[in-house]
């Protein structure tokens, strides 16, 4: 049932304030549009917020998601000066312990996507970062191409300077149907000359069958936040486990005999999509993670065993025990067999966006930027 409430009438209606829907009021903002998003939350509150904040470019699949990662970073830097979000950390290290894993990063470095990455043997590796103390560490690659910053803070910031920039965010409002021209809200209809649909993990509200064709589930994740361990962390960490989550190391030759050895030492791991990821905050806490369970509908539950796992990873890269644990959270986003985003144009005037992956962060902005390219008729959604 369509919702009670005057018309409004703008240039661009975005369906969800996640990131993708935040790239793309970004990008309209940029070129003088009037923007009206709709969020049935009242606040923030979905994936985009329950993440690392890391903007993720080294190691991301050759092609498209690459470039995306690439544009999403410029374009983190330059609207994190603009909006007053404190980037926290930069770069990216990737220490690991397996003469296998160390034969990726040197496949790797070599290629195009390593482009001013560096490898880096034992010593270098303690010189660069001292608190990596896992006595098993045998080399590492160094990264300067990532941000970081701090999702629970910079999706807020973000979304007070679109609003400064005119913005108009309908808080607590669901989109019940699309059309050419027109979004049906439970606040009123809104009438305009494109709309962008970006629906994260809803894959049943608007354009259920489109979605249902691409095959999307849902994946789970568990992140933990820890205690300062009483020491900077020199750049956001990854470990073996990563390389063959991570299609632009997984794809190359090397990467299968890594994967046939962490099959045999690490398949509990393997098997709860359990890889390494530690940021850290202002504050000295970190923030490690994930893990990956698929579904239609995963279970909503958090799991000691899985917890166990990812902390245990961290010690064999850190050298000691884990710090205590001060919060546990799950997150959901909406995956693909098929590829790291679906942009599609089911009507005229409308686009469909979402990312297929847990790449959001890192590539949601360029997917904004593609999207309004693509209702202004300068290109087709890909």
């Amino acid at each position: 049932m369509a919702g009670k409430g005057p018309q409004t009438t703008t240039d661009l209606v975005v369906v969800g304030a996640g990131v993708v829907g935040l790239g793309c009021a970004l990008a309209a903002v940029r070129r003088g549009l009037k923007v009206v998003v709709v969020e049935r939350d009242a606040r923030a509150n979905g994936a985009s917020i329950r993440n690392f904040g890391f903007i993720t470019v080294t190691g991301q699949q050759a092609g498209a998601m690459w470039r995306r990662a690439r544009r999403t970073r410029d374009l983190w830097a330059e609207v994190a000066d603009a909006a007053r979000i404190p980037i926290r950390q930069t770069g990216l290290l990737v220490p690991v312990r397996r003469p296998e894993a160390a034969a990726v990063l040197e496949a790797f470095v070599q290629g195009e996507m390593g482009e001013r990455c560096r490898l880096l043997d034992r010593a270098a590796l303690a010189d660069r970062a001292p608190e990596l103390a896992g006595r098993e560490l045998i080399a590492g690659l160094w990264s300067p191409h990532e941000l970081r910053v701090e999702s629970r803070e910079a999706i807020p910031a973000l979304t007070r300077w679109l609003e400064a920039q005119g913005v108009d965010f309908r808080w607590s409002t669901a989109a019940h149907a699309v059309e050419t021209g027109r979004v049906h809200t439970s606040r009123g209809p809104i009438a305009a000359k494109a709309v962008a649909v970006c629906p994260g993990d809803d894959l049943v509200t608007l354009f259920p069958d489109r979605l249902a064709d691409a095959q999307l589930l849902r994946c789970k994740l568990q992140m933990l936040r820890l205690a300062d361990p009483g020491f900077p962390l020199s750049a956001p960490v990854m470990s073996d486990l990563g390389l063959v989550r991570y299609a632009g190391y997984a794809a190359l030759p090397e990467a299968a005999a890594l994967r046939a050895r962490l099959e045999r030492e690490q398949p509990d791991e393997l098997a709860a999509g359990v890889h390494l990821i530690t940021v850290q905050g202002a504050g000295g806490e970190l923030v490690v993670g994930d893990s990956h369970d698929y579904g239609a509908t995963p279970d909503p539950f958090g799991h000691a065993a899985v917890d166990r796992l990812i902390l245990d990873e961290w010690s064999a890269v850190f050298g000691r025990p884990a710090p205590p644990v001060l919060e546990r959270w799950t997150g959901t986003y909406a995956w693909s067999p098929h590829g790291p985003a679906l942009i599609e144009a089911p009507l005229e005037g409308v686009a469909l966006a979402l990312v297929t992956t847990g790449a959001g962060a890192s590539t949601g902005f360029a997917i904004g930027e593609e999207v309004v390219a693509s209702l202004l008729g300068e290109g087709s959604p890909a």
